[in-house]
């Protein structure tokens, strides 16, 4: 998994998602930070990869303990009376997902950036335009190209009519790991339902999200009710999480290598446009997703290829600093990471992890 071998460190994932567990029961998903400001918006819905990393260490009856709360955080964003306003009908009648923050209003957080923003437009624009950028900062994106209408200002930012392809292979993953758990759990009816939900989905993402076009998972854009013309990594996430069929693989293999797979690892997009999310940054978790992606696939060269190239730049700024860092620039290695609203953050949780996983899986030095 991650290399873990003392006790104390199993404890301290189940700690982690002991901690979900109580978010998801007390507020019905996990709040974007622990402030009660951020009680508007969720995580990305991540946790039912967490059970999965604790019952490969426990053992399934994990599926079982946490059962309640996997159910709890589908219903967040299942929400039948659609209140939460995450739940889209597409075309053909399927249902997928799209981030969406309940209010209206400048980000806490971040008010003067949102602020000076909103004031490019007239009064009544400018709620939108703080439902978007709360929106995005729900996907843990904020900010990106995928997110803009014109693929390349915030102003024209569009959150709420993206369709985003990691979110629904998430929430797919969040379905098979219900089925998972009610069938061991003795619920079949529960368990029959999830599953075939989980496959209307798989479908669903196929449909709208593989750009036969560009060979790759895209975002599908609600108002012009066509596929997003940006590329993104996240288009990596149906490998990571087994949406897609070998052949879909094949092709976006190629459009990995020739397109994203640069000096220091993969590139989040191939535009740059000032955001952090964006070329020619490269994330930690996207690094992983990309790899764990191809490995699910059988690819093992471009799979290490992208490990090395991201441990190199990791150990190269970290002897040159003594840091590790929340992004790095992966095109130019002798740049930092930038971009955004806010400084680029020493030292990060995701880094130190990914970094460690890498090392272990494949004995780097």
């Amino acid at each position: 998994m991650l290399g873990l071998k003392e006790s104390g460190e199993y404890e301290l994932i189940q700690n982690m998602i002991n901690n979900f567990s109580f978010l998801i029961n007390e507020y019905g998903h996990v709040p974007n930070g622990n402030r009660s400001y951020y009680l508007s918006r969720s995580q990305p819905p991540f946790f039912s990869l967490m059970i999965d990393m604790l019952a490969a260490i426990k053992g399934k009856e994990i599926y079982a303990i946490y059962q309640p709360a996997l159910e709890k955080e589908y219903k967040y964003w299942m929400d039948e009376t659609n209140s939460t306003k995450h739940v889209v009908k597409m075309p053909d009648g399927s249902l997928l997902n799209r981030y969406w923050d309940q209010l209206s209003i400048p980000r806490q957080e971040s008010y003067y950036e949102d602020v000076t923003t909103a004031q490019k437009f007239l009064p009544e624009r400018q709620p939108l335009v703080y439902k978007n950028l709360r929106s995005a900062a729900e996907s843990g994106w904020d900010f990106s190209s995928r997110w803009f209408k014109n693929g390349s200002s915030l102003e024209t930012i569009e959150t709420i009519n993206i369709v985003p392809a990691d979110l629904n292979c998430l929430l797919y993953h969040l379905e098979q790991t219900l089925a998972t758990s009610f069938s061991l759990t003795g619920s079949n009816v529960k368990a029959s339902y999830f599953s075939k939900i989980a496959e209307r989905r798989k479908k669903a993402i196929n449909k709208y999200c593989w750009s036969s076009a560009n060979n790759w998972y895209v975002d599908y854009d609600l108002a012009l009710k066509r596929q997003s013309s940006s590329l993104t990594l996240a288009g990596m996430y149906p490998f990571f999480l087994r949406v897609a069929d070998k052949i879909k693989f094949a092709k976006a293999k190629t459009v990995l290598e020739k397109k994203f797979l640069k000096f220091g690892g993969a590139v989040t997009t191939l535009i740059e446009t000032g955001q952090q999310w964006d070329a020619p940054n490269g994330w930690a978790p996207l690094q992983w997703i990309a790899i764990t992606g191809l490995d699910n696939y059988g690819d093992k060269t471009t799979s290490r290829e992208i490990a090395e190239r991201w441990y190199a730049l990791n150990k190269k700024v970290f002897e040159q600093t003594g840091k590790l860092m929340e992004k790095y620039d992966v095109v130019n290695p002798n740049k930092p990471g930038g971009g955004g609203e806010y400084p680029s953050q020493d030292g990060f949780g995701w880094t130190n992890g990914v970094l460690l996983a890498l090392i272990n899986k494949y004995s780097l030095k």
